[in-house]
């Protein structure tokens, strides 16, 4: 029996190849724009391997791929501090994360230029940099693709966290806030962190998730979603990947310090995972994978949406 890397990866590579194939009849034989999939899941559930897997699986097949992550479209430290300071009271936009703290013109002229196949310098990011909080990384470190000399990149792999969420109306917004505070003050067992904010901090990710519409779905042929059985797993599961960056880079946040800031993106994931698990292709049935996992991020539900 297949490991559950193995079992993921094997299910994963099956649906792209059945896309790739879609996307192909419909550009005809002589494919002109490359495959862009995305990926979705919680901190911590083995987005990265996975995605590495993918890669490495078409390259070997002679697909040229790149990967990009949403997070490497972070702010960089200077702006990302500058956010904080101009909103102190908004626990939110404290550290990097919610879509606020990306750099969507960067993102945006980044994936134009893939879809071009013009030559494209990949932005990076450096998670660990000033202790955990994060920085990009130099311009002159960033890798070309698409140069003469090299293949035109056919599969575009973007992976991130709040990839796929969709934008909730006002009155959505407030009784899905409303719930969480009377769960919260009920004191009925609520894990949450909605019911903690203010509804004035939370109603900006709305227009803020508008605005990461232009590197979301819109820009996507296909998307996975690796789903938690259970959204609290993501507290130790970013406690495992954070001691595991502490231990081979020496630096990074400390376990209260990881806490905090899952705590800062949980409200999303209460806000927007239900949408993303009804499927967000409106009549392109098929073009969305949802693999469910357990805590040991094992398989235990397979569904095509």
């Amino acid at each position: 029996m297949a490991d559950a890397a193995s079992e993921k990866l094997e299910i994963c590579i099956s649906f792209i190849r059945e896309q790739l194939k879609i996307h192909k009849q419909k550009c005809g034989n002589d494919v002109t724009e490359p495959f862009f999939l995305g990926m979705n899941g919680v901190q911590g559930i083995g987005k990265t391997y996975l995605v590495s897997s993918i890669a490495r699986n078409f390259r070997e097949a002679n697909t040229a791929t790149i990967v990009l992550s949403i997070d490497d479209f972070y702010l960089s430290n200077a702006d990302q501090t500058r956010l904080a300071t101009s909103h102190p009271d908004n626990p939110l936009v404290q550290h990097r994360g919610q879509p606020s703290t990306h750099d969507l013109d960067l993102a945006t002229s980044t994936l134009a230029s893939l879809r071009a196949d013009l030559e494209t310098s990949i932005p990076s990011y450096d998670k660990s940099a000033f202790d955990g909080k994060g920085d990009r990384v130099p311009q002159s470190q960033w890798v070309r693709v698409n140069e003469k000399k090299h293949q035109q990149v056919r599969l575009v792999i973007l992976e991130g966290w709040c990839l796929g969420f969709r934008s909730l109306d006002n009155s959505s917004l407030r009784t899905a806030w409303e719930k969480a505070v009377e769960a919260r003050v009920k004191g009925a067992g609520y894990l949450g962190r909605l019911g903690h904010n203010r509804l004035e901090d939370v109603r900006p990710l709305l227009l803020r998730l508008d605005n990461m519409g232009l590197i979301g779905i819109s820009q996507l042929d296909a998307l996975i979603h690796l789903d938690a059985e259970d959204l609290q797993y993501v507290y130790a599961w970013r406690l495992e990947q954070e001691a595991t960056l502490r231990r081979e880079r020496g630096r990074g946040m400390t376990d209260e310090e990881v806490k905090k800031f899952v705590d800062g993106y949980y409200p999303s994931y209460e806000l927007f995972t239900e949408q993303l698990r009804a499927g967000v292709f409106e009549g392109r049935k098929g073009s969305q994978l949802r693999l469910v996992v357990g805590k040991d991020r094992n398989i235990k539900e397979v569904v095509h949406l």
